[in-house]
């Protein structure tokens, strides 16, 4: 099996507006490998869910090429080669915790006896054990995301991709599922792309991170972590984490992201 889960080369995304043509992602290089958790970070409307909807095959590439475990964003989405954790939970109210981590495999049509093993195995990584007879309204905001992600891995996708998924919540809250994520990815070694705002955040989860310029989104630099992969919220204060927040920070700069 490749190494390389993701491949993007020259990849351009315009959209026909109406009136003129909006260049979303121009000439983006980049490289995925198995088992990397890779942040996507750069200003409002530079691209990064755009690209992120790209590797999911739901924005059609203009130009270039873009490969997903070896074959096109279509076949990927086809074989459900990846989970998709979105900016709000998008969770079901009339179906409880585990009826909504379950539903993509009841559209499978998975026996049932699997489809609760699997959410119950899904939930207890989240730190979610005990919670499924719940209903998202009985949740917190965290807890309803946790749920989302629980969702997104129960088919048991090779790639997770995840939207910003914290960017409304709290920062306590936040930091508190900067930990469950760490932790999960840990413990499966799944391979995950991650957009966010946060420079902390994308430093404290990441292998590495993708800095991209203001529209059109282009890879402005790729900057290993180099951090050790037993994380605590402790170590943000450490030379080490902020000398890579502040090679991001530079980075998002020089590419003129804070004009």
């Amino acid at each position: 099996m490749s190494d390389v889960v993701i491949a993007a080369e020259k990849l351009n995304v315009v959209f026909d507006t109406g009136d003129q043509p909006v260049v979303a992602l121009s000439d983006v290089d980049l490289t995925v490998e198995r088992g990397d958790f890779v942040s996507l970070i750069g200003p409002s409307g530079c691209g990064k869910t755009t690209l992120l909807r790209a590797i999911a095959d739901l924005v059609p590439l203009s130009s270039g090429k873009l490969s997903v475990n070896g074959v096109s964003p279509d076949a990927a989405r086809r074989n459900r080669a990846y989970g998709y954790v979105f900016q709000a939970p998008a969770l079901f109210a009339w179906r409880n915790v585990v009826r909504n981590v379950t539903l993509p495999l009841e559209l499978m049509g998975m026996a049932k006896a699997e489809r609760e093993r699997r959410a119950a195995e899904n939930l207890a990584l989240l730190g979610l054990r005990g919670f499924g007879k719940k209903f998202p309204w009985q949740l917190s905001g965290g807890m309803q995301q946790r749920v989302s992600i629980a969702r997104a891995l129960s088919f048991k996708p090779d790639l997770l991709l995840m939207d910003e998924p914290f960017g409304a919540l709290d920062e306590i809250t936040r930091d508190n599922l900067n930990l469950h994520v760490h932790s999960l990815w840990r413990q499966t070694g799944l391979t995950s792309v991650f957009v966010t705002h946060s420079i902390p955040e994308a430093v404290f989860l990441s292998t590495r991170i993708v800095v991209m310029s203001a529209r059109p989104g282009r890879v402005l630099r790729v900057i290993e972590s180099g951090l050790p992969a037993d994380r605590n919220l402790e170590m943000r204060d450490t030379p080490e984490f902020l000398r890579v927040t502040q090679a991001v920070r530079e980075a998002l700069r020089d590419g003129h992201s804070y004009e």
